[in-house]
């Protein structure tokens, strides 16, 4: 069963609604996370409620409950769905006040959904997937997991346009990071990706590749990359919570190589991480 969780119940999530004056709803005035759970194990779920506090911090927002109660929660709505593998969506907005750009002396409020997982076809694991370089028109504090994410949404429909799957997007002409994925570069078995700075929202994912990646004793770099640079990788993929680790066969018009073995590689180790074993979360 598909649940979701708003001030304080859970309900079916065809039932669930929310007030007019919600600030999310109004302004998109709020943070967010989305935690896939493996087997009944929210993956890297310190992380995500890592990041969902720095998040908060970053707008001035204080969350309406404690780091143990929002676990909990997240407990209470994989045992009531009974879901063994779920996407959760978690929300955190300013509250619910009359519109006004002020912040309204009133408290945070937690929105949470579980779903079934969102499915990436396999083909696409073993083809890779097309991408389209597009200008990055976001904000400044990319950093940051806000609710607002027009032109994310702008980019991907862009890519969808041209029978893309991703967006990668290009400030400043460098590479910044995909519509909803982080990207990587293999070149020369260097793995390249661009830093963690305020341009890019540093995936958990990212991180978790990373990590893979060192264990294997793979050379990495975090440096700016050029389009050219990308085109010319021996290898690329994108990372993100709802795909893992996706390959990258077309950027624009250009193909790239299909033999991929340090993807494989690194694919194969993050997938025994999220195998639903306690030691990643």
């Amino acid at each position: 069963m598909e649940l979701a969780y708003y001030a304080g119940e859970f309900r079916d999530i065809n039932e669930a609604v929310i007030p007019i004056d919600e600030r999310g709803h109004q302004f998109g005035d709020g943070v967010y996370e989305f935690i896939r759970v493996y087997k009944g194990v929210p993956f890297s779920i310190e992380r995500h409620l890592d990041r969902l506090e720095r998040s908060a911090k970053a707008i001035f927002i204080e969350l309406p409950v404690s780091r143990q109660e929002l676990k909990d929660i997240i407990h209470q709505a994989m045992e009531k769905s009974t879901l063994k593998d779920a996407d959760i969506y978690i929300q955190v907005t300013r509250g619910i006040a009359p519109r006004n750009h002020l912040f309204p002396d009133v408290p945070a409020q937690l929105a949470l959904t579980i779903r079934h997982p969102r499915q990436t076809p396999e083909e696409a694991y073993e083809k890779g997937i097309f991408t389209l370089l597009l200008e990055d028109e976001r904000w400044a504090n990319c950093y940051i997991k806000s609710l607002n994410l027009l032109p994310n949404l702008l980019a991907k429909q862009a890519a969808a346009s041209k029978g893309c799957k991703e967006a990668i997007l290009v400030k400043d002409g460098y590479i910044t990071e995909g519509s909803s994925s982080n990207v990587f570069a293999i070149k020369d078995n260097v793995l390249f990706t661009t830093p963690a700075t305020r341009k890019i929202l540093s995936g958990i994912t990212r991180a978790n590749v990373l990590e893979c990646a060192q264990e294997q004793a793979i050379q990495i770099r975090e440096q700016n990359m050029t389009p050219s640079f990308l085109k010319d990788a021996d290898e690329v993929f994108i990372t993100s919570t709802s795909v893992g680790l996706l390959p990258v066969s077309k950027i624009d018009e250009v193909e790239l190589p299909t033999f991929r073995p340090v993807t494989v590689a690194l694919k194969h180790a993050y997938s025994l991480r999220t195998a639903g074993t306690k030691a990643y979360q």
